[in-house]
């Protein structure tokens, strides 16, 4: 990577934390103004960027920001075991680590019916907001899935439910351009119990 390129990662990732940004393409832009570079300067890409918000949170977020991971892993733990007959999987930052007090806890689902979800969460007494996310696949195709979202403990959870039977069909993560990674119940729990304290 180019001299100019990490130091604009370094400087989103800066942004990104100070500023409890989730948008990487905002970051770069505001890390351009603040290093003075040109508009047209050759911008690294998300994976650098989410490694360097990796490194920075290693670096200076200290207990708020472990503190605030084991949350939302914890959260996740709860989620997945109450809707464990749609084979949820943990996806997004709270896999990689790379995260802030703005990212949600990010699920993928599976079902027949994405009313399926809300039918569930409704009976249980549990209030959400219906939305859709697009996601893109290798092969360079869009889908619009169908997202629920509700709150956990003061946590955002954002559901994403994906037609029955794709679950090894996963998308292009865009933060990091690879294939999302999903974790099952019994991986998440594992990762819960491997966040160390930086002061242990």
């Amino acid at each position: 990577m180019s001299h100019d390129k990490h130091a604009i990662a370094q400087e989103a990732a800066r942004v990104i934390c100070a500023a409890q940004l989730t948008d990487y393409a905002a970051a770069k832009r505001k890390a351009l103004e603040r290093l003075g570079l040109p508009t047209r300067t050759a911008l690294p890409d998300n994976a650098a960027v989410q490694q360097a918000v990796l490194e920075y949170q290693r670096l200076f977020g200290g207990d708020e920001y472990h503190e605030h991971l084991r949350a939302m892993r914890t959260v996740a733990v709860r989620v997945m075991r109450l809707l464990a007959e749609f084979s949820p999987r943990l996806a997004g930052g709270a896999v990689s680590g790379a995260v802030t007090a703005a990212h949600h806890v990010q699920l993928h689902l599976f079902a027949d019916k994405a009313e399926m979800l809300d039918v569930f969460l409704h009976e249980r007494g549990i209030r959400f907001e219906q939305d859709e996310r697009q996601y893109r696949y290798p092969d360079g195709s869009v889908e619009a899935i169908p997202l629920t979202c509700f709150e956990v403990d003061g946590l955002g959870v954002d559901a994403a439910v994906f037609p029955e039977g794709e679950m090894k069909r996963p998308p292009v993560n865009i933060t990091d351009g690879q294939l999302y990674k999903r974790l099952t119940l019994d991986a998440v729990e594992t990762l819960i119990a491997s966040i160390a304290s930086p002061t242990a």
